[in-house]
């Protein structure tokens, strides 16, 4: 009976967590899969020269150079841009065999016929380029791109004015993609190993801002400002700022050394900026705890006001929470904790870890980004107010969970899980955590994690498995639980007061789940290793065991159900 029940309750777990088929078209595969025409080859560099029309919310003629390196058998080359923009031409720089044994030769500014379908373009090659060698696509393109309708959740341009009727301009375009505004291999797996320089063009009386360290340079170019990445980073995360904006900067004493941290905010919010923004160098130390050095010390840090609510855009945080504690003023746990700091400021930054030095290959896996970062608020709150304090802005953040839809979504076709990402990612991650009853190896699995995967993009898989690794815990069935089904486990108990007896196991879950209970509770610490559909006893000794309050407790620390159960 026990094997036909966890056969059945498995059955319709797995039923459960199939969502509604999505009609995936073409183009999502063109956009998700690394397919024929995209894997040959690695993205080095990005050079961006872009010219915005103010007035006419377009793009004039503007330019991406891509450096990259042939690792196969060459073949088409796919460039991602999205509609409306326009492609003009696509000129081909490299190092080709001659034919004459391994002699090569450089081709320079070969035009490139194309295809456009839909949002990407296929530029054809009709000639090898020699594996190990790299070579140069120069992309010019106009046009009027897309405008963001309600930022940041829908992308594209943003061109607003500030209160005192100036031009107040940038992008979103997170899971948009950055082909929403300039010609790129759009897909998260393949960042460029050695930065981009951004040459964005300046305006009379407005900054021109972007990531990564400013450079003053004359000649063919003054007309712009020249922005310089040195780190591998995330398309999307390349964004401009057109402002009239405030600059001041100070240095921070971190892990690495001096790091140049500078803050940009517009002219009338500019006294408002100062005093909120002191909240950089707490949220900086409390990361550098929890994490690690900063990742991103080369190219310094930046916190911008923005013209919408805020993005973690890489060494240049984009800020727009109105100067408010909170989430807009509004504590999103309800546990009054989140109201003591800068929702924007802490979130948006905890990403300069996971998300920009640790990024997920394919958007599927966002958890990796929106959980860990989600927990970073936790882990922020325990810092300056205590371990209770984080325990209960955690457990309260869990009542904007769904259960709507699996985290992790579909591989290839560049869809995002559930918006569950945030809040239960995060209570699994606290779940793992107490599993693990040694905070200081939980720590130090968030440092290895980002020494570990230092600059590079990582799967689901990884992740799991390194903190099962380094906690020597396996928690495969704690991933498949919480990341690919929609079901909360329940810690199922009777309490036999007379005699002292307490019967528990996990019920409404996968077969196999096995997540250790540890808890102190009443100056006593009690360890539990409860097993799927099998009754376990253990004998209380303690007087006055109060059971209601021991299970409120679990479940505090634990993102599981009570359930009260003749066993």
């Amino acid at each position: 009976m026990k094997k036909i029940t966890v056969f059945l309750v498995t059955f319709f777990l797995m039923v459960a967590s199939l969502r509604a088929q999505t009609d995936f078209t073409h183009a999502d595969t063109l956009r998700g899969t690394l397919n024929e025409n995209r894997d040959w080859f690695d993205i080095l560099h990005y050079t961006l020269i872009i010219n915005p029309n103010i007035e006419q919310h377009s793009l004039d003629k503007s330019r991406v150079n891509w450096t990259a390196k042939a690792v196969k058998a060459t073949s088409n080359i796919q460039i991602d841009l999205q509609q409306p923009l326009e492609i003009d031409k696509i000129e081909f720089a490299g190092l080709i065999p001659t034919g004459k044994g391994k002699e090569l030769e450089w081709i320079g500014h070969k035009t490139l016929k194309f295809t456009r379908e839909g949002n990407t373009a296929i530029a054809i090659m009709d000639t090898n380029i020699a594996i190990g060698t790299e070579f140069q696509l120069d992309i010019t393109y106009h046009g009027k791109p897309r405008e963001a309708v309600r930022p940041p959740w829908d992308g594209g341009w943003i061109w607003k004015k500030d209160a005192n009727g100036k031009p107040w301009i940038s992008v979103a375009c997170q899971g948009l993609g950055a082909s929403v505004w300039y010609p790129c291999k759009d897909h998260q797996s393949d960042e460029p190993d050695n930065g981009m320089d951004i040459y964005l063009k300046n305006f009379e009386g407005l900054e021109s801002i972007s990531n990564g360290r400013g450079y003053s340079f004359e000649g063919e170019r003054e007309s712009s400002a020249h922005w310089k990445v040195r780190n591998p980073i995330n398309n999307y995360n390349i964004i401009p700022y057109i402002g009239d904006y405030v600059h001041w900067f100070e240095n921070y004493k971190g892990l690495k050394g001096d790091l140049n941290v500078s803050y940009y905010s517009l002219r009338e919010d500019s006294a408002k900026a100062r005093a909120q923004f002191t909240q950089v160098p707490k949220m900086l130390a409390a990361f550098e705890y929890w994490f690690g050095p900063y990742p991103f010390y080369e190219d310094g840090f930046k916190l911008i006001q923005s013209p919408h609510l805020g993005m973690e855009h890489q060494s240049a945080v984009a800020y727009g929470n109105k100067f408010l504690n909170g989430y807009l003023g509004r504590d999103l746990s309800g546990s009054g904790w989140g109201l003591k700091w800068d929702f924007i400021i802490v979130h948006e930054s905890g990403h300069e870890w996971f998300a920009n030095n640790i990024t997920t290959k394919d958007i599927a896996d966002m958890w990796v980004h929106e959980g860990f970062t989600n927990y970073s608020e936790t882990l922020f709150t325990e810092y300056y107010y205590g371990k209770e304090a984080g325990i209960e802005y955690n457990f309260g953040s869990r009542k904007n969970i769904k259960n709507d839809r699996p985290i992790i979504a579909h591989y290839g076709v560049n869809e995002e899980g559930s918006g569950d990402m945030y809040p239960k990612a995060s209570s699994m991650i606290h779940n793992i955590r107490q599993a693990m009853h040694n905070d200081s190896l939980f720590r130090s699995i968030l440092i290895g994690l980002n020494k570990d995967f230092y600059h590079q993009t990582v799967t689901s898989k990884q992740v799991e498995n390194y903190i099962s690794l380094k906690s020597g815990i396996n928690f495969s069935k704690v991933f498949d639980q919480y990341l690919r089904t929609i079901q909360i486990p329940s810690f199922a108990y009777s309490y036999d007061e007379k005699e002292k007896i307490l019967t528990y196991q996990w019920k409404n879950c996968i077969g196999g789940f096995d997540m250790p209970i540890y808890l102190d509770f009443q100056g006593k610490s009690y360890s539990f290793l409860p097993a799927d559909y099998q009754p376990q006893k253990r004998l209380i000794k303690e007087a006055n065991f109060d059971v209601k309050a021991f299970t409120e407790r679990i479940q505090k620390l634990y993102l599981v159900k009570i359930e009260q159960v003749s066993l």
